[in-house]
C-alpha cells in the first residue's frame, strides 16, 4: 500500500497544479475587456461534442484512489440557455469511464479492482470570454466494479462485484484552441478529468 500511495503522489500533485492554473486563468481572461458573457448566442454552435479524457478518481467505491480513461458525449438541448440575458446554453452529457484501483488498505496485501462508471448529467454552459467557457454538471452515475486481485482469506469489500447508482456533480471549464477544439477540465465527484473536446 505504501508503494502504491507513493506512486500516486506525483499524479495527484500534477492534477491539482493543472486545476489551479486552469481556474486562475479564467478570471484573467474574463477581465480582459471581453463582453462575451453579455452577448447571448455568441458562442460556437454544434450538434455534438465528443471528449476523450484522462481520469483521476477519489470516490469511496473501493479503498484507495484510482486513475483511468474515459469519454463524454454532449448534445445541446437549449442554445440560448435558462437565462436569456447572458451567453449560456444547456446540454445533456453522458459517457463512460474505466478506473483502476491499484491498492487497498490491507497491510501487506495486494488488492486491486476496476470500475466502469456511466455518468449522465445536465451541462449548463456559461461563455465568460471569447476563448473560455465554464460549466456545471449535476447528475448521477451508474457503476459496476469487478476485482482484478483479491487474495483468498482477505475480504476486500463485502461482495466480489458491486453495481449501483450514486449522485454526481462536476464543475469545469474549456479553453478554446479554435471554434471546434477545446482543452476541457472538470473537477467533482466521482472524478477529476482533463481532455480534449471536439465540437
Amino acid at each position: 500500500m505504501a508503494r502504491y500511495e507513493h506512486a500516486m503522489q506525483p499524479l495527484r500533485r500534477t492534477a491539482l497544479a493543472a486545476l489551479v492554473a486552469f481556474v486562475a486563468l479564467i478570471p484573467r481572461a474574463a477581465r480582459a475587456g471581453d463582453d462575451t458573457i453579455r452577448t447571448p448566442g455568441d458562442h460556437p454552435h454544434y450538434a455534438v461534442e465528443v471528449e476523450p479524457h484522462l481520469d483521476l478518481g477519489w470516490d469511496d467505491l473501493f479503498p484507495g484512489d484510482s486513475f483511468g480513461i474515459g469519454a463524454r458525449v454532449s448534445i445541446p438541448l437549449v442554445d440560448n440557455g435558462f437565462v436569456k440575458t447572458i451567453n449560456n446554453s444547456v446540454a445533456i452529457t453522458f459517457g463512460a469511464d474505466l478506473l483502476h484501483y491499484g491498492g487497498c488498505y490491507v497491510p501487506g496485501v495486494n488488492c486491486s479492482a476496476n470500475f466502469l462508471m456511466l455518468p449522465v448529467a445536465m451541462q449548463w454552459n456559461f461563455y465568460v470570454a471569447h476563448d473560455w467557457s465554464v460549466f456545471g454538471e449535476p447528475g448521477l452515475f451508474v457503476y459496476h466494479g469487478f476485482y482484478e486481485d483479491c487474495p483468498a482469506k482477505v475480504v476486500c469489500v463485502s461482495t466480489p462485484s458491486q453495481t449501483g447508482v450514486e449522485p454526481a456533480l462536476f464543475l469545469g471549464g474549456r479553453y478554446y484552441f479554435s471554434e471546434h477544439t477545446t482543452l476541457t477540465m472538470r473537477v467533482g465527484f466521482p472524478t477529476v478529468s482533463i481532455g480534449v473536446s471536439f465540437l
